[in-house]
């Protein structure tokens, strides 16, 4: 099993994540669609993640403009693009 990576690298590479995909985290607990637990939860899952050198690359490519959804390889993908479809059904 490999060694998890650095917390606070991974919250923020979800928090980038979530605002190239234009995810609007506050909104989704606001809306009670994401909880503490697993927001908490898809940080730990990042950490765990194999992608991380990926991640980063994308998200540099991605600085400027947005991103429909995050790629296959994000460990979070799913949790990502159901969160935003939950907002925008409440639009």
């Amino acid at each position: 099993m490999k060694p998890l990576g650095e917390s606070n690298t991974h919250y923020w590479l979800a928090q980038r994540m979530a605002k190239v995909t234009e995810t609007d985290l506050v909104a989704a607990m606001a809306q009670a669609e994401l909880s503490q637990a697993e927001w908490a939860e898809m940080v730990e899952d990042c950490r765990g993640c194999d992608w991380t050198r990926g991640c980063k690359r994308w998200l540099a490519e991605h600085d400027t403009e947005s991103a429909e959804a995050p790629p296959r390889d994000c460990v979070n993908q799913d949790k990502f693009e159901k969160l935003k479809d939950a907002l925008e059904a409440l639009e």
